[in-house]
């Protein structure tokens, strides 16, 4: 296996010194399960029957967007009152403070909007912007993996890793839409990984992310991401045994991810 440095403008996402103890990671883990319930009973009833608006950015919205992110705020400000929280539906609340929950009610709107059943909801604590506790959840999968710094990634009560493929040509590798790659700079990068990876599938959004974290993929290139697309993927990959890559772009409003089996991570960085 290589140990390859980050490509230019990469970071590796490194945990720091526990900021908060085992029991409270458990009690924000905890937390972070009843939201993703509370979602998912906003989110199921209106799967393939609800109507779609289009936000000022072009991306689209719908009714349990916004009714998910009401369920989740209420469920942490009831048990966090002091706790920023950060959604994508409505921004930022709560007063400024060390304890940021970043929240993505439905992550992949359009797979929801188009009877997909790959959308997922994604809840992270971050502590001094540094990401402790991270969760994913496919509602209409049912499916659900989380964890915490130094305590693993779980799906119930199975701990998973991420695979222990050991050459590129054998890997399966997740990526994100082209037009994204585009946005990051990174369309050569793709058409390389294209020549290179025999099995490169646009497995995309949260989901892609869960495969690589539960070892069924071995990484994924994501791009032009925003925060609550990225926060609990960045504990949950480390926490895996994987390796996770991050480069943060436009004031850090957008960040690009390689992440996943340290081996794969480290050749997908000699592409560049």
């Amino acid at each position: 296996m290589t140990n390859a440095s980050p490509p230019a403008g990469f970071r590796a996402s490194e945990p720091r010194a526990a900021v908060l103890g085992e029991r409270e990671l458990r009690d924000a883990l905890a937390v972070a399960a009843r939201a993703c319930d509370a979602a998912r009973a906003e989110i199921l009833p209106r799967y393939r029957r609800t109507a779609v608006e289009t936000k000022q950015d072009g991306s689209p919205v719908t009714v349990a967007d916004r009714e998910a992110e009401r369920a989740i705020r209420r469920v942490i400000g009831e048990a966090f009152p002091d706790d920023a929280i950060l959604g994508e539906e409505f921004g930022a609340s709560g007063r400024a403070a060390r304890r940021r929950w970043i929240v993505d009610p439905i992550d992949g709107t359009i797979a929801f909007t188009r009877g997909i059943p790959l959308f997922t909801t994604i809840i992270a604590l971050l502590v001094d912007d540094e990401p402790v506790v991270g969760m994913i959840d496919l509602p209409a999968v049912g499916d659900r993996i989380g964890g915490f710094l130094g305590g693993g990634v779980h799906r119930g009560s199975e701990r998973l890793s991420v695979s222990t493929v050991s050459r590129l040509e054998d890997a399966l590798v997740c990526h994100g839409d082209l037009f994204c790659f585009d946005q990051a700079g990174l369309r050569g990068l793709h058409e390389r990984m294209a020549k290179r990876i025999g099995k490169l599938r646009g497995y995309t959004d949260a989901f892609g992310h869960l495969l690589v974290l539960s070892g069924a993929a071995d990484a994924m290139v994501d791009c032009d991401l925003n925060p609550w697309d990225a926060a609990a993927t960045r504990v949950l990959a480390r926490e895996a045994g994987g390796r996770c890559w991050v480069r943060e772009r436009e004031d850090g409003r957008k960040l690009d991810l390689i992440f996943g089996n340290p081996a794969i991570v480290d050749e997908i960085g000699q592409l560049f």
